[in-house]
């Protein structure tokens, strides 16, 4: 297939790109170092320094004999994204070009501006790119599970039947959205719905948990190939950050009662749903909603692993427990579906003991260069 990323640079941009390219697809990435720009910016800089998108593919093709065509543009840039969309005439848009960091969004007016603007206006953008110039192309854009917050009901897959005064109809699920990150992936899934039923386009909507993991079989061919690896408080997951601490001898911070349940998956399996998602599209005019996430975990659950295996590492783990920085229940109900993608045929890799050992190691090659300022929260829900 013809494969179009945007935000091929990213953590999960980056892999999927070579996941895709090492089958045989072909594949375009564009990037504009938004997410590098603005962790240099608040002094969130990975653990180890990635190379540019440009080296990242030459180093790829050196190693592999596989080539990711690279494209340095903004995609809230309309003639910029249209153009490509024109030139490549993909079959595949994977769309993860958005300001990923609910923390981030949370800091100041000027960090919320900048991602309401940028996360709608590359979504906005590339349905009208896909509509004008590739309107058989399916999209594939991430959603998050944050969209749907915490409610006191089971979650569905992305739709619900509701039975009213005698009468029934299906509606996306409510969603209540934890930070204005979130809240911009809500309003990309109405605007993708909106114009799936007003232009037919098809589009699938991976509502993704955490992820965490480092090394996918492309990435073992050069260590310089490895995704970017964010423990910071603004843009590491919580996964990360204590798999950064426990290596630097830093009291795992936990926020609140820690209590607070998400559905978390591999690295691995995000390559397999995106993967699983293109080879079987939803077909014309249809808004397909998938929830991507293999096992749920509390805070205090993770840490509790992290201690663990890093004790039986010869690693002094503790916990400290710290007022939490974000509104968010702490104690809540949470029981998401999530069979769509297991029956495309998802083979989940989980966070067993093993995985987690691994992860310390990686972490411990680059022990020195872990900043303890970066870690403790420096951003606040309430001002």
């Amino acid at each position: 297939m013809r494969v179009l990323i945007l935000g091929g640079d990213g953590y999960l941009g980056w892999p999927t790109a070579m996941h895709f390219a090492a089958r045989g697809h072909e594949v375009t990435v564009i990037d504009n170092y938004l997410r590098r720009t603005i962790a240099l910016e608040t002094d969130s800089e990975p653990l180890y320094r990635t190379p540019t998108l440009q080296e990242r593919a030459e180093i790829f093709a050196a190693v592999s004999n596989h080539k990711v065509r690279v494209v340095i543009g903004d995609c809230c840039d309309y003639d910029t994204l249209r153009g490509l969309v024109r030139d490549t005439q993909p079959e595949v848009v994977v769309h993860y070009a958005e300001q990923p960091s609910a923390p981030y969004s949370m800091r100041d007016y000027g960090s919320a501006r900048l991602t309401l603007d940028n996360n709608l206006k590359a979504t906005f953008n590339l349905a009208w790119a896909v509509i004008e110039e590739a309107p058989q192309a399916h999209i594939i854009k991430l959603g998050t599970m944050g969209e749907y917050g915490t409610p006191k009901i089971d979650i569905e897959e992305g739709w619900i039947e509701i039975d009213h005064k005698g009468r029934k109809d299906t509606f996306l699920f409510p969603r209540q959205a934890g930070s204005l990150y979130h809240t911009t992936k809500v309003l990309d899934t109405d605007l993708l719905w909106f114009y799936v039923r007003t232009f037919g386009i098809q589009v699938t909507d991976l509502m993704q948990g955490p992820v965490y993991g480092l090394r996918t079989p492309e990435s073992e061919l050069d260590d310089r190939l490895l995704p970017n690896f964010h423990y910071d408080d603004i843009f590491g997951t919580v996964v990360n950050r204590f798999l950064a601490q426990a290596v630097a001898g830093i009291p795992l911070t936990v926020y609140g009662k820690g209590g607070q349940t998400r559905g978390y998956l591999n690295l691995l399996d995000t390559l397999q749903c995106v993967e699983l998602a293109a080879a079987n599209p939803p077909g014309t005019g249809q808004l397909r909603i998938l929830n991507q996430f293999t096992e749920t975990f509390s805070v205090n659950a993770l840490a509790e692993k992290v201690i663990n295996v890093g004790r039986h590492m010869g690693l002094n783990v503790e916990v400290q427990a710290l007022d939490n920085p974000r509104k968010e229940a702490e104690e809540h109900y949470y029981n998401p579906t999530h069979s769509g993608l297991l029956e495309l045929g998802l083979q989940p890799n989980y966070l067993t003991d093993a995985v987690m050992e691994d992860l310390l190691k990686t972490v411990m090659c680059y022990k020195d260069a872990i900043a303890p300022r970066k870690v403790l929260p420096r951003v606040r829900w309430k001002q």
